[in-house]
């Protein structure tokens, strides 16, 4: 038995509000009423008993004094008429109330079925459009500024996955026409060789790996953003230690500062954080450089930092290598990376809750640091 919409609920609040307010104005104006009443002005009774003292009107002379019994039934006639009165008025004024405030919802309420009926049109095809709610700046109009912020981040996050999308498509379809390519060449040959085929398929073994990794890097990238389904204990230190020994001895020279950092999360997460990290500042470093890794707590945050010597990075290139499918040299795709690595790292440290940041050296290089909530 409730009512079913808000400018019905506001409706009935309002005629409420008003029949309360109006029933103890007249509670008031009555017990006024009853109180300062010109019937009971006492006229002093001077030599008079008590049972024969009269009370009678201001003014008038002594003989026209009215028995008290007659000026109390006066009296009560003319307050029991003023209620009445006042009870058909304050009827009337209900309705009026009612329907006064049927009217003041509608106009309240048209600003938010506008919006309503704006949102329902909105779809992925015109997430672009937006409410543009124009007035003065109160709680409407803050709303429909949060919904336009809300349908501005849908509208990034729905370009970011469209490109994601058209990138991961291009990235598997360049090996699968290589193979194809491959195997046409092979079948194709008028007189092919043992040292023909198995040339060919090894070629063909290192594209197939290079779409597993590829493959498990995706899904990688999907697990993290998704989040965390539990959480144990980690050894930042003894992770990246872990990491660190299954890395290729004939690289850069690693400078390592393991303090202990403790956090809760996903192991394999964190570690292919590490991995991620540790690969890529070694893989883009120059003959004869170095790479620094540093782990420990502070401040409530358990860090790891890696930074390398490589090429300059330019400032403004640093935000879009943490994209997916981002390379700092675009022409360099048959190296068996596929620019998800900071990506990967990015969402990882996200679905810990913490933060990841990277910053270009001076001299070349970078420098990137994640940070998460410590255990």
């Amino acid at each position: 038995m409730r009512p079913r919409t808000v400018r019905t609920r506001l409706t009935l609040l309002y005629g409420t509000l008003f029949t309360a307010s109006g029933a103890v104005l007249l509670a008031i104006t009555f017990l006024l009423v009853r109180r300062n009443t010109i019937f009971k002005v006492l006229v002093p009774c001077v030599g008079m008993k008590p049972e024969e003292c009269r009370y009678r009107l201001p003014g008038s002379p002594p003989d026209t004094a009215a028995p008290i019994r007659a000026l109390r039934e006066r009296q009560d006639a003319l307050v029991q008429g003023f209620l009445v009165q006042a009870g058909i008025a304050l009827a009337i004024m209900l309705v009026v109330s009612l329907a006064l405030g049927w009217f003041i919802a509608g106009r309240v309420l048209r600003p938010l079925r506008t919006m309503t009926a704006t949102v329902q049109r909105i779809s992925a095809r015109n997430v672009h459009e937006r409410l543009a709610l124009a007035g003065p700046r109160d709680e409407l109009k803050d709303l429909a500024d949060t919904v336009d912020g809300l349908l501005g981040r849908l509208e990034a996050a729905l370009d970011s996955q469209k490109r994601f999308v058209a990138n991961a498509a291009h990235e598997l379809r360049t090996p699968l026409t290589l193979e194809h390519a491959l195997l046409e060449e092979t079948l194709t040959d008028r007189r092919p060789t043992i040292e023909t085929f198995r040339a060919t398929f090894e070629r063909i073994l290192r594209i197939s790996d290079q779409q597993a990794r590829l493959l498990e890097s995706l899904l990688t990238l999907a697990t993290s953003e998704r989040g965390l389904d539990a959480r144990v204990p980690v050894d930042l230190a003894a992770l990246t230690e872990q990491v660190l020994a299954t890395q290729p001895q004939d690289g850069p020279r690693v400078n390592r500062r393991l303090d202990p950092a403790a956090l809760e999360g996903d192991p394999a997460l964190v570690e292919r954080l590490v991995a991620n990290l540790l690969d890529n500042a070694i893989r883009y470093n120059v003959p004869g450089g170095s790479v620094d890794v540093r782990t420990g707590s502070r401040d409530g945050q358990a860090t790891i930092s890696v930074s390398n010597t490589g090429p300059v990075v330019p400032p403004e290139q640093v935000a879009r290598l943490l994209g997916p499918f981002q390379r700092l040299d675009r022409s360099a795709r048959d190296d068996g990376h596929h620019g998800l690595g900071l990506s990967i790292v990015h969402a990882i440290a996200l679905a810990h809750g913490g933060t990841f940041t990277a910053t270009p050296r001076p001299d070349g290089g970078l420098s990137a640091k994640a940070t998460f909530p410590t255990a």
